[in-house]
């Protein structure tokens, strides 16, 4: 899937607040702010402002993982994810993935208690199993122990919130130097402009939803 580190916490918050407060659902722009930011549940602690969001969405929405889901009365723009229709799978795989998305690498031990909210599992070998699933899918990667663990830790495998949260643990790629100051350069420019032409599209959007307003 190939997601960006700012794509995997917006799509990770939109799957974890619909199940636990699905009364706000689809979320606001501030209330995804408000999630993607907090200091509880959240590995690493990001403060994301309305633009990073708005391109995070806006990318999504290109993939088909999200879509603006403000109906007539909505005072502001509110979105929803697509994942069950993206990437079908079952209640307790998509719980598993969500805290994976949210928190990085951890133990069925820990993936069983932080997943409560979402998903209740009886007992650790049901989190053990819906691990395997969802490594049969390569969506999840199995981390080899490091010296003095005693649990083995998994690994979400969607895009760049891989590497931040746990990368030391993979082989080492090999990867163009974007150091360079002719690709750095290229990159720069390529970026700001996609980061621009992102936010007039969202900013276009939120007008027509307030404009369809009765």
């Amino acid at each position: 899937m190939n997601l960006l580190a700012s794509e995997i916490r917006v799509l990770g918050c939109l799957i974890e607040k619909q199940r636990t407060t699905p009364d706000a659902y689809p979320l606001s722009l501030n209330a995804l702010r408000l999630a993607c930011n907090q200091s509880t549940s959240r590995e690493p602690i990001v403060d994301y402002d309305d633009g990073v969001l708005r391109d995070a969405l806006h990318r999504l929405e290109r993939r088909g993982y999200t879509r603006l889901a403000s109906g007539a009365g909505s005072r502001a723009p509110k979105y929803r994810h697509l994942l069950d229709e993206a990437l079908p799978m079952g209640e307790d795989e998509r719980a598993l993935l969500c805290v994976l998305m949210l928190r990085g690498p951890q133990t069925p031990g820990e993936l069983k208690q932080r997943a409560e909210r979402l998903h209740s599992f009886v007992a650790l070998e049901d989190v053990q199993r819906t691990l395997e699933r969802l490594i049969e899918r390569e969506l999840v990667l199995r981390l080899e122990r490091r010296p003095g663990q005693k649990e083995e830790r998994y690994l979400q495998l969607l895009g760049e919130g891989s590497e931040e949260n746990g990368g030391e643990d993979l082989d080492a790629m090999s990867v163009p130097d974007v150091s360079s100051p002719p690709v750095a350069a290229a990159l720069a420019s390529v970026d700001g402009l996609e980061q621009r032409v992102s936010r007039l599209e969202r900013e276009v959007a939120e007008l027509r939803a307030r404009v369809a307003q009765p």
